[in-house]
């Protein structure tokens, strides 16, 4: 009995350690492994050579955030707390800019503030949705662990990075994102959307199909009626995720 006992323990213990699986019964038609599936391999973490290279908007571009509240007034619908030329995410709820795109280039600077506790998906974390639908995850992933497809830079629910180039929680980090719209021809869709991701320098998805937009738990597919163009939203996650340099073109 002692011996059963104490194997319960160790397995328990294992268990608690590797982070228990999420409650999804979807398996993804795409990869051998379920939604949030914790035994899912993480991708290498990497030391990027370039961390962050402050990169100049174009002049064609929205600029959606340059450090002034004026900015923010202007491009997002939420009043977000802006201080020292930072906006930082806030209670007022997921932010979403007036305007709306579809295929597109982005660029965003993004930071977790430093000495915040975070423990898998809580403490640090906030998510970038192209037309609001497809998101690319913001998190610490340097030191904490959860499952591979919601750790930085995921497309969440789907895709793991192919490697993990995250800095220390308190760094500045950033996304540098092409994204081509899904094609429909009435309810049927003839392309599936499509993403390119620079994580810190490091290509981490190159022309990536998506399998649709972000859900929680499920595997998703497409819906019969899409829009042409949506906003951009950045997420409210309870965190306060700091977010700067903030520009938009459409392509």
């Amino acid at each position: 009995m002692k011996k059963l006992l104490l194997l319960t323990l160790v397995v328990s213990s294992t268990h608690l350690c590797l982070g228990a699986p999420q409650k999804s019964t979807d398996k993804q038609p795409w990869s051998d492994y379920y939604v949030h599936d914790m035994q899912r391999p993480h991708p290498q973490q990497i030391i990027p050579e370039t961390p962050l290279a402050f990169k100049k908007a174009p002049a064609d571009a929205d600029i959606l955030f340059d450090g002034s509240k004026a900015s923010m007034l202007a491009a997002w619908t939420k009043e977000w707390v802006v201080q020292e030329e930072v906006m930082i995410a806030s209670a007022t709820g997921n932010n979403k800019t007036k305007k709306s795109y579809a295929d597109c280039e982005l660029y965003i600077e993004w930071r977790i503030p430093a000495g915040r506790k975070v423990q898998g998906q809580k403490g640090g974390n906030s998510g970038v949705f192209l037309m609001s639908a497809y998101e690319i995850q913001v998190q610490e992933s340097h030191t904490n662990v959860t499952y591979a497809d919601g750790q930085a830079g995921a497309i969440y629910g789907q895709y793991p990075p192919r490697v993990n180039p995250s800095l220390a929680q308190g760094e500045w980090q950033y996304y540098h994102i092409l994204f081509k719209a899904p094609k429909y021809d009435g309810a049927t869709i003839l392309e599936p959307a499509s993403i390119t991701v620079t994580h810190n320098g490091v290509v981490i998805h190159n022309n990536q199909s998506l399998q649709g937009p972000t859900k929680h738990k499920k595997a998703t597919t497409y819906p019969k009626t899409h829009p042409s163009k949506a906003p951009l939203m950045l997420q409210w996650h309870k965190d306060p995720i700091e977010f700067r340099n903030i520009w938009i073109r459409e392509l």
